[in-house]
């Protein structure tokens, strides 16, 4: 019997150009699975997949959840400067 698989693309939207891999797994995948066969792991520092900064269409989400068809994974990179920072300064 064949196992029912699914498509989802994992994104990273560096300082250049993003990085973009669509996987086929296995139904009942999670994120972090997701991450892990697309391969983007190994084109990153060490330091750029962080499970606080995992996202799902804009929306944070954690590395356990579930996949459905045609999810996209974003893996978001630290922010140069804090909002509340920005803000301030444009005040000034």
């Amino acid at each position: 019997m064949v196992e029912p698989t699914i498509r989802v693309e994992v994104v990273y939207a560096g300082a250049g150009q993003p990085i973009r891999r669509r996987v086929e797994l296995a139904d009942g995948s999670t994120v972090m699975q997701a991450i892990a066969a697309s391969g983007i792991a190994a084109l990153l520092p060490g330091d750029a997949i962080d499970p606080a900064r995992l996202g799902m269409f804009a929306r944070r989400v954690t590395p356990e959840r579930l996949l459905r068809e045609g999810d996209r994974i974003e893996i978001c990179r630290p922010l140069v400067l804090d909002p509340m920072e920005t803000r301030r300064r444009r005040a000034r």
